[in-house]
């Protein structure tokens, strides 16, 4: 009798193997979850990720460490700035110089790519847009928009963009847009 119970027991076996086989395979499992881009705020934001003190041109100044914020990318990468204390440099620099920018990788802002590297920024008068290298000279110009809409601003803010992997760095309602160069 247990010889006519063995070849619905290997067929029960086969079945239960195939089952399991065919839920673990990659059409159908579970998939992995993605890793995403993650909008940094200061809250997440330490003087291990960003320096309390900065360079630019010949000095150090301190970092508004309240007025951070970046963006780090699924596989890393960071682009953060800060609002700095620019009080102690010469009036053509301090006019340009209200931030602090450090990128990772390369980024595109207003059609412009601006390479991975420490940099300060300032958001001008009539819609403009200044990065400088950390000698103080000009590296990228480029057009500033505003945001009438926007609900809360605040001093310095990174937001998601309208495009997929794009982004905004605000400074009050004055903004660029900003990508990742590829």
């Amino acid at each position: 009798m247990n010889a006519l119970h063995t070849p619905a027991r290997l067929a029960l076996l086969l079945f239960v193997a195939f089952a399991i086989s065919f839920a673990q395979s990659p059409s159908h499992a579970a998939a992995p979850q993605q890793a995403k881009d993650t909008i940094l705020k200061a809250t997440d934001i330490s003087g291990r990720i960003f320096p309390t003190t900065v360079f630019l041109r010949g000095q150090t100044t301190t970092v508004e460490m309240d007025n951070v914020g970046g963006v780090r990318y699924a596989d890393g990468p960071l682009v953060l700035a800060a609002l700095v204390d620019s009080s102690g440099y010469a009036s053509q620099v301090r006019e340009k110089y209200q931030a602090y920018l450090i990128a990772e990788v390369p980024i595109e802002i207003g059609g412009q790519t601006l390479k991975s590297g420490a940099y300060g920024f300032g958001f001008l008068d009539n819609n403009k847009f200044a990065v400088m290298d950390v000698g103080a000279n000009d590296v990228l110009q480029t057009t500033s928009k505003r945001d009438a809409e926007i609900r809360r601003p605040v001093p310095l803010q990174f937001v998601a963009g309208e495009e997929a992997g794009g982004y905004r760095l605000y400074h009050g309602r004055d903004y660029v847009e900003f990508h990742r160069v590829k």
